[in-house]
């Protein structure tokens, strides 16, 4: 019976700290992604266009969208919590 218990503690410990992880991780995927495409696409206008301001301003542009992708993502998790626990 209190190893059943020991157990399940055990399950649900492994669960939120894979959980926490996979978190974390979207978090570095929605903030870089934007900011790398963006700065690419900066260098590849330069390149073709032979100016020395498009990586700059869409570098700016990808972290503006990356901010926002984790505003997004922050928000949706903490009403999910908010439900939650006002659902208990």
């Amino acid at each position: 019976m209190l190893e059943d218990k020991i157990v399940a503690r055990r399950k649900k410990y492994d669960k939120s700290v894979y959980q926490s992880l996979a978190l974390i991780t979207q978090f570095g995927i929605n903030m870089l992604v934007p900011v790398f495409l963006c700065s690419f696409a900066g260098i590849w206008l330069d390149e073709k266009c032979g100016t020395s301001f498009w990586m700059i301003l869409l570098f700016f542009v990808g972290a503006l969208a990356g901010f926002r992708n984790i505003y997004i993502m922050a928000k949706r998790i903490y009403d999910s919590k908010d439900r939650d626990a006002h659902d208990r």
